[in-house]
């Protein structure tokens, strides 16, 4: 199993509507490492769901349900996306200035590559940031 983050702005697409919806494609990704990011993901993988923009704070969990597969919002045919289905909230959110002030977290790609919108997270640095949200990994 391997893991990763996700994020999303909340006035787009939140946890809240995550966890309604249940499970859901990840669609809009238009940039080329994260779409890379997207097609090395397996079903049954987890992600962190993350509140960008004003937030900044992973608030959930999610599964991959559906491996990478033509994204329809992608009329250029060059990009993909994934299904997610809702798993857990973090019992804590965890903001990126928490991430970026633990030393643990040292080289976690969230905090490398800020920008990109998918990025994998390596199982010590979940281990990591699970524990800092009180949810078990």
């Amino acid at each position: 199993m391997a893991y990763w983050l996700l994020k999303s702005e909340p006035n787009t697409w939140s946890w809240d509507d995550q966890v309604r919806e249940t499970r859901t494609h990840w669609d809009g990704v238009r940039n080329y490492q994260a779409s890379n990011n997207m097609k090395a993901m397996q079903a049954g993988d987890l992600a962190f769901f993350y509140h960008s923009v004003n937030e900044k704070r992973i608030v959930g969990i999610v599964r991959v349900v559906k491996e990478y597969y033509p994204d329809h919002t992608d009329e250029s045919g060059r990009f993909g996306m994934v299904d997610v289905e809702a798993v857990k909230p973090v019992q804590k959110p965890v903001t990126l200035a928490q991430m970026k002030e633990d030393p643990r977290l040292e080289g976690l790609a969230l905090l490398r590559q800020s920008r990109l919108s998918v990025v994998p997270v390596s199982e010590d640095h979940w281990q990591i940031i699970c524990g800092l949200a009180g949810t078990e990994a």
